[in-house]
């Protein structure tokens, strides 16, 4: 498949280094090693390479889900890869499904998300700062996920707009506050996600899940280690990103009121 205008490519260096881009017509990147004309890859294959002012060459790659997330512009925290992955996993988000997320922070996860529920789900995300949500939207944007994705400017805690939902993520300070919420945006048996840094938050975090009628809630911490492997001389890379935070998953409960009031 070959490049064309609006695609998204991770230009990397020769010494390694990467660089996520948007390609378009007339735009030039300035790198460590050169400027480079953007438009000289429109047209190359995934894979080749186009030369700097300086005749250095940079590969264009097609970038994953996992350097997506990890190129966004940060103005808060993120949710990192390996956690964005068991949530995804863990909450069954896949192509359809329709998702309801709070708070969006830098767009991270909300990058993950909408790439698993593409073509024909969506994700709904809350940010109550709007700097954060604009930061977020731009970041969505360089994705190539912005159809996937519908932006509010709201508190979850207020409640969620959507109805019968699959999936509800929540990556608050205080997620007890938005349990309520999720628990009526959420459809019968539909799936919560919860991510905090302190075993104070996990413990009232369940606690409210239970208490709002979830099952099922599990915690979980990950742990993941990257290795320098060279002949003889593999190790533990010196730099690993160790606590992350702590995720909470449950599913929803019907209560004998509702069970009779739906009948």
């Amino acid at each position: 498949m070959k490049i064309k205008s609006g695609d998204t490519i991770l230009l990397v260096s020769p010494d390694n280094k990467s660089f996520m881009v948007v390609v378009e017509e007339g735009k030039s990147f300035s790198s460590h090693m050169g400027i480079l004309d953007l438009s000289t890859a429109l047209g190359k294959e995934w894979g080749e390479t186009i030369v700097s002012s300086l005749g250095n060459d940079f590969v264009l790659l097609n970038p994953t889900v996992e350097q997506k997330i990890m190129k966004v512009r940060r103005a808060t925290q993120i949710v990192y890869p390996k956690d964005a992955a068991l949530i995804l996993f863990k909450t069954d988000v896949r192509a359809g499904a329709r998702v309801v997320e709070a708070a969006t922070g830098s767009g991270a996860l909300t990058i993950a998300l909408a790439n698993s529920v593409a073509p024909s789900g969506k994700v709904y995300t809350y940010e109550k700062r709007e700097q954060f949500m604009n930061n977020a939207k731009d970041n969505v944007r360089r994705a190539g996920l912005s159809e996937y994705v519908e932006f509010n400017c709201g508190d979850a805690r207020e409640g969620f707009k959507e109805k019968d939902v699959d999936v509800a993520i929540l990556d608050l300070p205080s997620p007890w506050y938005g349990i309520p919420a999720a628990y009526e945006a959420l459809a019968s048996g539909g799936r919560i996600a919860s991510i905090s840094p302190t075993y104070n938050q996990v413990e009232r975090t369940a606690e409210s899940l239970e208490e709002t009628g979830f099952v099922r809630i599990e915690t979980v911490e990950l742990i993941m280690r990257n290795y320098q492997v060279k002949k003889g001389k593999t190790r533990p890379d010196n730099r690993t990103v160790a606590h992350t935070g702590f995720l909470t998953f449950a599913f929803k409960g019907i209560s004998d009121v509702d069970a009779r009031e739906s009948k």
